[in-house]
């Protein structure tokens, strides 16, 4: 599995884990995250999770679940980054959130961005009709919103909807509040005010032993992304 990245920058690595449907490119790089970064003095290590952007993309959905997170640790390695800063957007997180728990020893601190309270709703059935939507020819014939605007976004060029459809069918990981409590790690959860996918990020912050949570006034699950304001409390948060 030919996975893609890229290292910019000198100084502590951070790691960052795009959301699902988008890329390196287009969640961290034409954001002006991987500059932010270097000019703040970190290494921004960004990578395409397979399925996106340039990495290779399967079309079953056992090729994703756990693979995302060896993933992960193999950039980790070719980057010559063992211990890093780890920041995630949507999908990205809940990766963190899975890296975090399982091999706390790898990370230092832990962004978590576009993700809150729904993560602790189980969704398979959701994630599902999602698929279905990007696994259809015929964009009308979607009828919920939420599927429609992410049949919309793995549409852009140069995206292969049938493996983001397997990736979403893949099975994922989460973790109950009680047991959150016991990862240590400091942790920084980051939504837009208006984001009506993640919900609030007060409820998966109070769940971390060390977390803390910031909320972006005015955007949603979208416009969050390259938010002035999200850039500012994550450098501020990664140099303490």
């Amino acid at each position: 599995m030919r996975i893609a990245y890229d290292s910019v920058g000198e100084g502590k690595p951070v790691v960052l884990i795009h959301g699902f449907a988008s890329s390196r490119e287009q969640n961290w790089r034409s954001t002006g995250w991987i500059d932010r970064l270097a000019a703040a003095g970190f290494r921004a290590v960004s990578f395409d999770c397979r399925g996106h952007g340039h990495s290779d993309k399967p079309h079953e959905p056992s090729s994703y679940g756990g693979r995302l997170i060896d993933d992960i640790f193999a950039v980790m390695d070719a980057a010559k980054a063992p211990v890093a800063d780890v920041m995630g957007y949507s999908m990205g997180s809940m990766l963190a959130i899975h890296l975090l728990m399982a091999h706390p020893e790898r990370l230092r601190r832990v962004v978590l961005a576009g993700l809150g309270a729904t993560y602790f709703r189980e969704n398979a059935a959701w994630r599902n009709m999602v698929a279905s939507a990007l696994e259809t020819e015929d964009i009308d014939d979607i009828e919920d919103r939420v599927a429609r605007r992410f049949r919309i976004f793995a549409s852009q060029r140069g995206k292969d909807r049938l493996a983001l459809a397997a990736c979403m069918r893949s099975p994922r990981h989460k973790y109950a509040p009680e047991v959150l409590k016991h990862s240590t790690r400091p942790v920084l959860v980051v939504c837009g005010g208006n984001d009506d996918i993640t919900g609030p990020p007060g409820p998966l912050a109070e769940a971390f032993a060390n977390g803390r949570a910031a909320v972006l006034p005015g955007k949603d699950h979208m416009t969050a992304v390259g938010d002035p304001a999200y850039k500012k409390a994550v450098i501020a948060f990664l140099s303490e």
